[in-house]
């Protein structure tokens, strides 16, 4: 990750979890942060993370907004941009793009914003 910390999903099994691609120059990015945040906080002790894959170039830029915003989560970082080697395996080609993964890694919903974000998170904690 950002940090030089491992990253791996593998090691969130049990957890459910959004993988977001996103960037600190995406405008909807930036717009939807306040929902994914308050999601967060709100379900995080329940079992739910969040995986942040950056879309941007300079480290310094995505270290100070991670920060400046309190987002807790791991934040993955190539400064690649659409190169980003995550964006190319997944065939990502726009932000914010977000998967959610239940308690076993599986795919359950993509590109969830607003009110459906919490919602699907929610649903997905009450099964085991």
């Amino acid at each position: 990750d950002v940090t030089g910390e491992p990253l791996s999903v593998g090691k969130y099994k049990g957890k459910v979890v959004l993988v977001d691609f996103w960037a600190t120059w995406c405008g909807l990015c930036v717009q939807e942060l306040p929902n994914l945040l308050a999601t967060y906080q709100k379900h995080h002790a329940q079992g739910f993370d969040v995986i942040g894959i950056s879309l941007d170039e300079e480290k310094k830029t995505l270290t100070d907004f991670t920060r400046k915003n309190k987002m807790p989560w791991q934040q993955f970082f190539d400064g690649k941009v659409w190169e980003n080697k995550l964006a190319e395996k997944y065939g990502v080609g726009s932000s914010p793009t977000t998967y959610l993964l239940d308690r076993q890694g599986v795919i359950i919903a993509k590109d969830l914003h607003d009110a459906e974000l919490g919602e699907a998170v929610a649903s997905a904690l009450k099964k085991k």
